[in-house]
């Protein structure tokens, strides 16, 4: 009988979370600023400061997922150019078929490598 390895349930590992850039840092310190002077002011620190301490986290949350969302959509239209490029670099400027123009915007794509032509709808493959 083989005895499966134990596994761990402590997680020694904290996973650090990236540093916000510098502006985005900015905006975590005014809400600080901001929460402490509304608390002076009301003379309301104690429970205020907890929920200053949620208000802090909860902003910079979505401030973590805005900026790793913008970085995937960055990284989504850089594979779109580099795609379009590829593609523009093998189809031809008329096609084979009915000799009708072709361009990368005109043809239907039917994979990253296969187009059809807008006029015959004839398939056109990427020679190798």
């Amino acid at each position: 009988m083989s005895q499966e390895p134990e596994v761990s349930k402590h997680k020694h590992d904290k996973v650090e979370e990236p540093e916000l850039p510098l502006p985005w840092k900015r905006i975590q310190g005014a809400v600080w600023l901001i929460g402490l002077a509304i608390l002076a002011w009301r003379d309301w620190w104690w429970p205020g400061i907890l929920v200053l301490v949620a208000i802090s986290g909860l902003v910079q949350a979505g401030i973590q997922l805005y900026l790793s969302n913008r970085s995937k959509v960055q990284q989504d239209l850089s594979a779109e150019k580099d795609l379009a490029k590829a593609r523009a670099e093998w189809l031809p400027s008329i096609c084979p078929n009915c000799g009708g123009p072709l361009s990368v915007s005109t043809v239907h794509w039917t994979g990253p490598a296969t187009a059809d032509c807008p006029y015959c709808k004839a398939n056109l493959k990427k020679s190798v």
